[in-house]
């Protein structure tokens, strides 16, 4: 038989760090300070992406929706991660499970060819400055922006059915804190080098090949920025890509180890704690990246600000009336 009606029956225990009592409790603690760093610090970058008239750039524009799918990549999971840590209970039923994989699936594979997508952004910014506005035009970034999102549902539709419906035998226990594909892949008591070698395939689609496009990008734009005369233009344009950079490589880091191996059980905690790092991790510094080392953020914000005060001093000047 195969496991579809027995996946259907009752509900998954997320054993998470169940197996360290002590370790629960702080991670508890860090975790939800976090999350909520997570969510004022993203949703900071999408307010004043669209309320600021300066930032309504090509540039700002992907930014907002890397935020979103960091707020989206953060919510699927977390909420569920802090219920199960604050108490005995670690059931998840099967409904939430398979909602939660197609999700942290869908939103991680749209996260990769985002940051592809921004690459080209800074691609066509550095390299071909004269015609960025001409060839970054609004129909242009909807149409990445689209295309970004259908992969990445279209990646997750395909591979989140089949792995719920491998054979578990009546194992309900996942060694994880989240129904993350490599746990539930460990979990099946049949053959899974077939699923394997097709999600091996779709993540050098999904993954390696964004990552390529974007070290190849970059080849072009340090090429381009060496031949910058002006120190400060060469520092600005640094500073820009730089910040892309970092969080190309935090978030790439983890995928590549997770999702290109994804049966290996060699060190299953390792594996709990690379998730939680890009889980956590890389959605509360990207906030802190392109706000600190990015001018145009931080002048965004003060004008915001100004303007605020400003509005509350005419308020008082003014009176009710």
């Amino acid at each position: 038989m195969d496991g579809t009606n027995e996946s259907n029956q009752g509900n998954f225990i997320l054993l998470g760090f169940s197996d360290r009592p002590h370790l629960e409790r702080i991670l508890f603690v860090v975790i939800l300070i976090a999350y909520l760093l997570i969510l004022v610090g993203n949703t900071t970058i999408i307010l004043v992406s669209r309320l600021d008239r300066y930032l309504h750039t090509p540039m700002y524009f992907f930014l907002t929706h890397l935020s979103l799918l960091d707020l989206s990549f953060t919510t699927s999971s977390i909420p569920q991660l802090l219920y199960n840590l604050n108490g005995h209970d670690k059931t998840i039923s099967y409904t939430g499970c398979a909602i939660q994989l197609f999700l942290f699936l869908g939103l991680g594979g749209v996260e990769c060819l985002l940051l592809a997508v921004m690459a080209y952004d800074r691609f066509v910014a550095v390299c071909k400055p004269l015609h960025y506005m001409v060839i970054m035009n609004p129909r242009l970034c909807l149409g990445l922006v689209l295309i970004a999102w259908g992969c990445g549902v279209a990646n997750s539709l395909a591979m989140s059915p089949v792995t719920l419906r491998l054979s578990r035998c009546g194992r309900h226990s996942v060694d994880h804190f989240l129904c993350e594909m490599p746990a539930l892949i460990r979990m099946a008591c049949v053959n899974t080098a077939a699923i394997e070698g097709t999600v091996f395939v779709l993540a050098v689609g999904i993954v390696l090949s964004p990552l390529v496009f974007i070290l190849v990008s970059y080849g072009y734009i340090v090429r381009a920025v060496l031949q910058i005369q002006s120190a400060s233009g060469r520092q600005k344009t640094f500073n820009t890509c730089g910040s892309h950079l970092t969080v190309v490589s935090l978030f790439y880091g983890n995928i590549i180890y997770m999702y290109m191996q994804p049966g290996n059980s060699s060190s299953q905690d390792q594996g709990k704690f690379l998730t939680l790092f890009y889980n956590i991790v890389t959605p509360l510094l990207n906030p802190l990246i392109y706000t600190l080392r990015n001018k145009e953020v931080k002048g965004a914000l003060r004008r915001l600000l100004l303007h605020d005060r400003e509005k509350k001093r005419e308020k008082v000047f003014l009176g009710p009336f």
